[in-house]
C-alpha cells in the first residue's frame, strides 16, 4: 500500500522558466505519479522565460500579490491575476508570467506533469514579444 506524506516547503531548486520553486509535491520528492504541486514566489520585476508545459496542464492559486501572464501562441493575451484568483492554463499553450507590482506575488501552481520539469518547452523566440 502507498504512504501517505506530508511535507512544508523548505528547499528550492531553479525551473527551467527561470523561477525559484520550494520543493513540493512530485515524483522526485513523494513518489507523485501524475500530479505535483510547488509554492512559487515571484519578486517584483520577475519575469519567466517565454515557456509551455507539454501535453500538461496547469492550476494555479494566487495567495497573495498580483502579476500578469501574457498567453497564446504569439503571447498575444494578457491576463491580471490577484490574490484569490484561480488561473487554468490548457496543456500546449505558450504564456510568460511578469510580476509588474510593487509586492512579491506567491501561488500555489499544480501540474499534470510528476515530474514538474520535464515537460517545460521553453520557446525563445517569444521573449521579445512581452514588453519589460
Amino acid at each position: 500500500m502507498a504512504e501517505c506524506v506530508k511535507l512544508r516547503p523548505g528547499g528550492t531548486y531553479t525551473g527551467k522558466q527561470g523561477f525559484s520553486y520550494f520543493e513540493g509535491i512530485a515524483r522526485e520528492t513523494v513518489g507523485a505519479q501524475g500530479v505535483c504541486m510547488h509554492l512559487l514566489t515571484v519578486p517584483p520585476g520577475g519575469r519567466a522565460r517565454a515557456h509551455k508545459h507539454a501535453t500538461h496542464e496547469t492550476a494555479i492559486y494566487v495567495i497573495s500579490g498580483s502579476a500578469k501572464m501574457y498567453w497564446g501562441e504569439r503571447l498575444e493575451h494578457v491576463m491580471d491575476t490577484h490574490a484569490g484568483d484561480m488561473i487554468y492554463i490548457p496543456a500546449d499553450v505558450p504564456h510568460l508570467p511578469f510580476n509588474d507590482g510593487e509586492q512579491p506575488a506567491v501561488a500555489v501552481i499544480a501540474r499534470t506533469d510528476p515530474h514538474e520539469q520535464e515537460s517545460v518547452v521553453l520557446l525563445p523566440d517569444l521573449e521579445a514579444l512581452v514588453p519589460h
